[in-house]
């Protein structure tokens, strides 16, 4: 007769809990260490003749081996299977929605746009069904650019995992948590925070709590890093302490799976018989992150004029000339407004960077007319004219200016310095604010050369 210790069973169930709880180590770019199993990381060497628990070693390069240190990204994984064995054989795959730099569509008409949220679908839908690429920019093949997209899920992924050849990828949740179990480890997110997934990582989306919509920048350039503080000094912005990184967790799973891979702007498909995310144990600086963007620590002016929404970037990914990004990810949190005698929303301008604009929650300062709704979008693309609508016009214009606290709000931008070209879904959704593009006309005419 076999009978069961309840006590091991315990132990067992506590185990399996510890193993599927998120767990985090702080800092930004550090080069990290951590193992799911006591003495499964080499000590003191990378690749040993034997690696513990008959492990494989694996090493997963973000940069070329000959970057400068400072700019190196690598990480050695310790798995069951290296990632070779997850190479069957790969056919093509519907890829839906999403597209890739360059993807020139259609052509629209030069002028501000902007959309409603996208509606939930009412159908199953994953997080690769579930891509809608609203603009892409630059050219992925040449390493430069990004996508910008809307992800719409109503179910977990079972028994897929995907990876992507193609870019980075920075997830915005707007509404709904989602669970990211990745090669590295478990990252969990909710509206307000973020997630970074390098290149090149496995991962699998999960639902936590019913659908979840949300924004998708994938980054086909240099890889986001903290934004240099200049003037400002030591402190404030993103601190790196709030960046957190997937302590170790591993899936020993043998089914039938299958491989989704984004190469080239194809979506490539194989079938497997066990999981890929079976990394025991890892080391280095090349690792999935997240951060909470409430504790982002703003600035601003505290005498006079609105600043430069630069003052605000989060993470920023680089380009080959210096002070010209990539892509800027900028965040427009709660914040104190002080300045006097000025008009504090952002002024009337044109840029030659082009503006990709979400909310998550909240009201937006510069649209306050009701269109720019959580969910929504706005596109103001390079040397085309934005500024506040006229509702936040007259209302900053005529405004007691006493100190006012900003509350409830988090808008974002990816901004970038290449034109951002319109899909043919976002053409064409209905979710389009087709009049957008002629707000400012509602502008009144206030000049009185008799009057200063």
């Amino acid at each position: 007769m076999n009978v069961q210790n309840p006590s091991l069973q315990n132990e067992r169930a506590d185990r399996l809990e510890s193993a599927i709880r998120p767990g985090y180590m702080s800092g930004f770019g550090n080069g990290f260490e951590t193992e799911a199993l006591p003495g499964a990381l080499p000590i003191g060497r990378n690749s040993p003749q034997k690696c513990s628990y008959g492990l494989y070693a694996e090493q997963l390069s973000g940069s070329p081996f000959t970057a400068p240190r400072t700019t190196n990204e690598r990480s050695w994984l310790y798995r069951i299977r290296p990632t070779v064995t997850h190479w069957g054989e790969f056919r093509k795959a519907k890829i839906g929605l999403w597209r890739t730099a360059p993807a020139v569509e259609v052509e629209v008409p030069i002028a501000p746009m902007r959309w409603s949220p996208i509606p939930l679908p009412t159908g199953s839908v994953s997080f690769l069904e579930g891509i809608h690429t609203i603009t892409t920019a630059g050219d992925a093949g040449s390493q430069a650019g990004m996508g910008a997209h809307v992800y719409l899920i109503t179910r977990s992924m079972e028994d897929e995992y995907f990876y992507n050849a193609d870019g980075e990828m920075l997830f915005v949740p707007q509404q709904g948590s989602i669970r990211l179990w990745t090669e590295f480890g478990i990252i969990d997110i909710e509206p307000g925070e973020i997630a970074v997934i390098p290149r090149g990582v496995k991962i699998r989306v999960e639902l936590s709590h019913g659908p979840a919509r949300g924004y998708l920048c994938e980054n086909y350039g240099g890889a986001f890093t903290l934004p240099e503080r200049g003037p400002i000094g030591a402190n404030c912005l993103a601190n790196p302490r709030d960046f957190l990184t997937p302590v170790a967790a591993y899936e020993d799973k043998d089914v039938p799976s299958k491989m989704y891979v984004k190469w080239g702007g194809a979506l490539w498909v194989a079938d497997m018989d066990h999981s890929p995310l079976d990394v025991v144990a890892w080391h280095g600086n090349y690792a999935p992150y997240k951060y909470d963007l409430r504790r982002y620590s703003p600035v601003g002016p505290v005498l006079y004029d609105h600043a430069d929404p630069s003052i605000f970037t989060v993470l920023t990914s680089p380009s080959e000339t210096p002070g010209t990004a990539n892509i800027d990810f900028v965040i427009f949190p709660d914040r104190w407004l002080v300045a006097e005698n000025t008009f504090r929303p952002p002024w009337y301008h044109m840029n030659v960077m082009s503006e990709f604009m979400g909310l998550i929650y909240g009201v937006y300062d510069a649209k306050t007319g009701g269109g720019f709704v959580p969910g929504g979008i706005s596109l103001h693309n390079m040397m085309l004219p934005h500024g506040p609508d006229v509702d936040a016009f007259e209302k900053a214009s005529n405004v007691e200016l006493k100190p006012h606290r900003l509350e409830g709000t988090m808008a974002f931008m990816f901004e970038t310095r290449f034109p951002q070209k319109v899909t043919a879904f976002a053409a064409g959704t209905e979710a389009l604010q087709k009049d957008y593009g002629a707000y400012g006309h509602k502008l009144k005419k206030h000049f009185n050369p008799s009057q200063r």
